[in-house]
C-alpha cells in the first residue's frame, strides 16, 4: 500500500494510515499546527497490524517516532533494511522515503507520534534519533507507559492535552535518551556486558560494598567496568551501587525510633560517620535532617 502525503489545510482527513491493521487507539490534536509553535504534537497513537501490512512512504508530512511493542517485521528507510522487533524505534519526517512490514505470522504492535514546529529536528538530535535513524531501548518495553499515557491524555481532548502531550514526548525523547542499546557489532556486545552487571549489582547491593568486589563477581577488569558505566550509565559503578543502598537507607530511617548508627549498619556501613557523609553526598542533607524533613 502506498500512502499519498496529506498536505496541513487541505480540508480533508489525513491519509497517513494503513487500513491494513486489526485493531487501533488514534488520537489527533492539531493537524494544522501554527508554523511558529516551537513544538507540536499532531497526532498519535497504537496500532496492532495485520500479517498483510504494508506501507511506502516518499515522503511525510511531519516528523514521527514509531515504538514497537510486540510483533516483528521489517524497515527499509533510505534504501537501508532493519529488522523491526520489540523495543526497536525509528524516526522519518519529510524528504524520509521508508517501507514498514509485518511478518505475516507475527504482525507488529507499535506506538507512534507525528508531531512538528521549530524545535523538532533538535528534539530527534537531542536523543540520536534524527530523522532517519533507528535505534533500540533497553529494555524493550521501557517507553510503553509514556505511550500509554501520551495516547489517553491525547484521547482526553481537553485543554490541556496538548501541553501534556508535548511534554510526554520530551520525557520519551529523555528516555530514550537513558535506555538507547546499541543495535549491532562489537557495541553491542559491550552493552550485553554492562547491563550484566548492572543487574548483578541491583540484586546483590545489600552486601556489596566495594568497586572491587563488584568487579570481581562480574569476572571484569576493574577499569573496564568503570568505562562501561560511564558510556551507557553516564556515572561510575560505585555511584550507581550507593544510590541503592541511600535509597534503602531512607526506608529504614522512617522506621519509628531508628537510629542513624543502626541504619548505617544495616546500609552496609561499618562507619556511621561514613554513612553520613555518603548519605549528604547523595542526597544533599544529612540523616538527620532527613528524618526531620519527612
Amino acid at each position: 500500500m502506498t500512502n499519498h502525503p496529506w498536505k496541513p489545510g487541505a480540508g480533508k482527513a489525513p491519509d497517513f494510515f494503513s487500513a491494513q491493521v486489526s485493531a487501533a487507539r488514534r488520537f489527533y490534536l492539531t493537524l494544522n499546527p501554527p508554523r511558529s509553535q516551537p513544538l507540536a504534537v499532531v497526532c498519535g497513537g497504537v496500532e496492532t497490524t495485520r500479517g498483510d501490512y504494508r506501507i511506502h512512504r516518499e515522503t511525510f508530512p511531519f516528523y514521527s517516532i514509531e515504538y514497537v511493542v510486540g510483533g516483528r517485521g521489517s524497515l527499509t528507510m533510505r534504501n537501508r533494511p532493519h529488522a523491526l522487533h520489540s523495543g526497536r524505534l525509528f524516526s522519518y519526517g519529510p524528504g524520509i522515503n521508508h517501507d514498514i512490514a509485518s511478518e505475516p505470522d507475527d504482525p507488529l504492535i507499535k506506538c507512534f507520534v507525528d508531531f512538528t514546529g521549530k524545535k523538532a529536528a533538535a528534539l530527534l538530535a537531542s536523543c540520536g534519533l534524527e530523522a532517519g535513524q533507528v535505534s533500540q531501548v533497553f529494555p524493550p518495553s521501557e517507553l510503553q507507559g509514556l505511550f500509554d499515557e501520551m495516547i489517553r491524555c491525547g484521547l482526553q481532548g481537553t485543554r490541556y492535552s496538548g501541553a501534556l502531550c508535548e511534554t510526554l514526548l520530551n520525557c520519551v525523547a529523555l528516555k530514550v535518551r537513558e535506555t538507547r542499546a546499541p543495535t549491532q557489532g562489537a557495541e553491542q556486545l559491550a552493552f550485553s556486558t554492562y547491563q550484566q552487571c548492572l543487574q548483578h549489582i541491583r540484586q546483590h547491593f545489600h552486601r556489596l560494598k566495594t568497586l572491587e568486589q563488584v568487579s570481581a563477581e562480574c569476572h571484569i577488569d576493574q577499569a573496564y567496568l568503570c568505562r562501561l558505566f560511564r558510556r551507557y550509565h553516564h556515572q561510575s559503578p560505585y555511584q550507581a551501587l550507593l544510590r541503592l543502598k541511600m535509597n534503602l537507607a531512607t526506608e529504614f530511617l522512617q522506621e519509628p525510633g531508628a537510629l542513624v548508627k543502626q541504619v548505617a549498619e544495616k546500609s552496609g556501613f561499618e562507619d556511621p560517620f561514613h554513612f553520613s557523609r555518603a548519605f549528604k553526598r547523595v542526597f544533599g542533607l544529612s540523616p538527620r535532617a532527613f528524618r526531620r524533613w519527612r
